[in-house]
């Protein structure tokens, strides 16, 4: 039996109403997510909930694959509606409280009689009735949909959109302040929730991402040749938060993530645009201190807190220029921490997908105001995500490269180190000192093997081991510009220059200096996570006895994770004021980071830990893992420079999964349009009746369950197979969980129960 980590990187898109499907999601993957750890930790799942079928479902992979799969959702990146949705869904998965009092905020709040702000609604029920054709011709196919319904919907709806229409025009007709009221009452509502245990291993953070638009914008200073800087506009936003992995560590205090939440969904034309002083009313009025007010303006507002302007920054959706922010997942792909084989997935939540063409149907060309009002809505927020998807195709495609080197090479390299040590290394007991003997003999050979190409791949390797430390110093400081990181970088490579530690040695020589052998040794981490991660996939390869390899596989990835912890910034609070302070000489600076670093002793513990591992191996697993690890040099000269300095974070290939209504099929085909109500009125529909957002919860509950099910089965190896009809049978088993659970809830919509029973029996 092995261990094995399915981790979701989620990103959740923009939807408007649709934020009440996307909940249905989100809900599932934090029920899968609460079994999962359940399962590891021998609680029992909550009997009559999706739990208990989410159970069934890995003890059937464990049973099919000999797997024990844990399911994790550790990174986290939404805009607007899916914003909202991630940062609530974060604040489970952190606190352990329950995902359930939102329900009631979508379900009962998300209304446009509760969210029309009171100074907005119409004066009295004859007010603008002139506007209704004109509301209901602009409706177009919407419209005849509401005709269609039963009659009891059909007047909610009616006269709601009436209400709707005929409130306050030419200004937002939602309260920004009543939305704000809301957002703070569900997180209240979850803090009065039973609160469970953290929902990821502890050392696993959680890192959660939120796109917001300044709409005035902010200047970014850009290095030229001619002229040598210039100035440009930034409109884009990201607010990110992590929980450190500290179990009891906050995601963040309430007030950020109402900021967070209230701003990247302040729709354009829906809501009034966010300000701080909006957030600083609600609280007043409340009688809640934000204690951390300035510290968080600042780390999310720098330039405009440093003009103190931060109070007057307008902030509107997010969606409107990054609906779909893949780049921060990807970007807290660095440095993860990895204690056993991961599969790691990018799954993001489209709850409105398909083409959406506009020309090429024999229709006329777009008008004035039809181009004006595509360019500033539709087409910024309908942009397709080829560019990120290549992105993270390339980069897998880069490993894939990579390991076919690798065990290309393999046979060669292990003649070497055989050759080198005698077959009698293998008889003898490894320990952490004849560890570090054996790997300073190996690396003096592959350097020698290496010959002319040795000089490329020492600068490439010194070259990453700067880049690593000075994002490391950036990043501690907490101050951003490119002029502070350029600041910051002079001064290194000229403290590095002045202490001779880029002299890699003749090129023909394949030698360092003694003063880049010692800067490597105190600063090199990626050389000691690449030789890790190599060591762990050649353990998960090799036929070894469980018993004997779960020493090894604890040790490698125990490791592994002191390695990668070490490079958080955050595990370096000692270091912001000496970077702050830092004038132009660095090298106080970098023996700072030495000393807080202490690779020295990390090394040494993993050491301890590798000789105890070699140690529990048989013979014959023994032999072929240490063959890898003396190895290690040779492999790193050929595979680095492909990897150009790459190798810092979850070193495996990524898949992307999608959930959408287009995907989940086993109850309805015909995608949303079949399923969900909330796509009429442009995506606002669910506004203007309780029956619809009952509608469209229900069918996010049932998406999120089948495809949680289908991309958990997905992790099975290609050799293994599942027994005929038994996933239809998990899937049919989480179904029934979820209209058991939730037909006393959702009174509005009794027929489609029925409906549902029928289609699923």
């Amino acid at each position: 039996m092995r261990d094995k980590e399915l981790r979701l990187a989620l990103v959740c898109y923009g939807g408007v109403s649709l934020a009440v499907y996307m909940h249905g999601i989100t809900k599932e993957i934090w029920r899968l997510v609460g079994a999962s750890r359940a399962r590891h930790a021998d609680d029992a799942g909550d009997a009559g909930t999706t739990d208990s079928p989410y159970a069934a479902l890995l003890e059937a992979i464990e049973t099919s694959a000999g797997i024990r799969l844990r399911v994790l959702a550790d990174i986290i990146a939404g805009a607007s509606a899916g914003g909202i949705n991630g940062i609530f869904l974060g604040q489970a998965i952190t606190s352990g409280q329950s995902l359930d009092p939102l329900t009631d905020l979508w379900l009962d709040s998300a209304d446009v009689e509760a969210l029309v702000a009171s100074e907005a609604a119409p004066s009295s029920r004859f007010a603008k009735m002139w506007a209704l054709p004109i509301a209901w011709m602009a409706a177009g196919r919407s419209a005849e949909r509401v005709e269609e319904l039963e009659e009891a919907t059909r007047d909610e709806v009616r006269g709601k959109l009436s209400h709707f229409v005929r409130s306050r025009w030419f200004e937002p007709p939602f309260g920004g302040e009543t939305f704000t009221g809301l957002l703070l009452d569900a997180f209240d509502a979850m803090a009065a929730s039973k609160a469970g245990p953290r929902l990821l291993p502890d050392g696993q953070p959680l890192d959660l991402f939120v796109t917001v638009t300044d709409f005035t914008g902010h200047p970014e200073r850009l290095a030229l040749n001619s002229p040598p800087e210039v100035l440009e506009t930034e409109h884009r936003l990201v607010i990110g938060f992590t929980d450190h992995g500290i179990a009891g560590h906050p995601l963040a205090a309430i007030p950020d993530l109402a900021f967070a939440a209230r701003a990247t969904s302040s729709f354009p034309g829906a809501f009034p645009p966010f300000t701080v002083k909006e957030l600083d009313t609600v609280l007043a009025a409340r009688g809640l201190d934000w204690a951390g007010r300035a510290a968080f303006l600042q780390r999310v507002l720098p330039r405009q807190f440093a003009a103190n302007q931060a109070d007057k920054t307008v902030l509107i959706d997010g969606s409107v220029l990054a609906n779909a922010p893949f780049r921060p997942a990807i970007d807290a792909l660095k440095q993860r921490p990895a204690r056993r084989e991961i599969d790691r997935r990018f799954v993001y939540i489209d709850p409105s997908p398909g083409l959406k063409l506009r020309l090429g149907k024999g229709e006329a060309d777009p008008g004035f105001f039809q181009t004006i009002i595509g360019a500033l809505s539709d087409l910024p927020r309908s942009q397709p995500i080829r560019d990120n998807l290549d992105a993270i195709a390339e980069r897998s495609a880069r490993i894939d490269r990579m390991r076919g080197i690798v065990t290309a090479l393999r046979p060669e390299v292990e003649a070497a180190i055989e050759a080198l040590f005698g077959h009698t290394l293998f008889l003898g007991r490894p320990t952490a000192a004849r560890l570090i003997a054996w790997r300073r003999r190996a690396q003096d050979a592959a350097a020698a093997a290496a010959g002319f190409a040795y000089a490329a791949y020492g600068h490439l390797k010194l070259t990453g081991v700067i880049e690593t430390i000075t994002a490391l110093l950036y990043e501690a400081g907490g101050e951003s510009g490119q002029q502070r990181w350029q600041r910051l970088r002079t001064a290194i490579d000229a403290a590095i220059a002045s202490h001779g530690f880029g002299d890699i040695g003749p090129s023909f020589s394949g030698k360092e200096s003694a003063a880049t052998i010692a800067f490597l040794r105190t600063f090199d981490i990626g050389f000691r996570i690449r030789r890790l991660r190599l060591m762990a996939r050649r353990l998960a390869q090799i036929e070894a006895e469980e018993r004997t390899a779960e020493p090894m596989r604890e040790a490698i990835y125990g490791s592994l994770a002191t390695y990668l912890n070490a490079l958080r910034a955050d595990q370096h609070p000692a270091l912001r004021d000496v970077v702050r302070d830092l004038r132009d000489d660095a090298a106080p600076l970098l023996d700072a980071l030495s000393a807080s670093l202490d690779l020295t002793s990390l090394d040494a513990d993993t050491d301890r830990r590798l000789a105890e591992g070699f140690a529990a191996l048989d013979k014959s697993a023994r032999r072929t893992l240490l063959l890898s690890y003396l190895g290690f040099p040779y492999f790193d000269t050929s595979t680095l420079p492909l990897l150009q300095g790459e190798g810092l974070d979850e070193f495996d290939p990524i898949k992307v999964d999608r959930i959408s209504p287009d995907d989940a099929t086993s109850i309805r085909g015909g995608g949303a349009e079949a399923t969900l109500k909330g796509i009429q009125f442009n995506n606002f529909g669910a506004f203007f009746s309780r029956a619809y957002r009952e509608n469209d919860y229900l069918w996010g509950r049932l998406h999120g369950a089948e495809r949680m099910i289908d991309i958990c089965v997905s992790t099975l190896p290609a050799t293994v197979r599942m027994k005929p009809g038994q996933v239809a049978a998990l899937k049919r088993q989480a179904f029934l969980a979820i209209l058991d659970e939730e037909e006393p809830r959702l009174t509005a919509i009794g027929a489609l129960f029925t409906s549902l029973r029928e289609e699923i029996g």
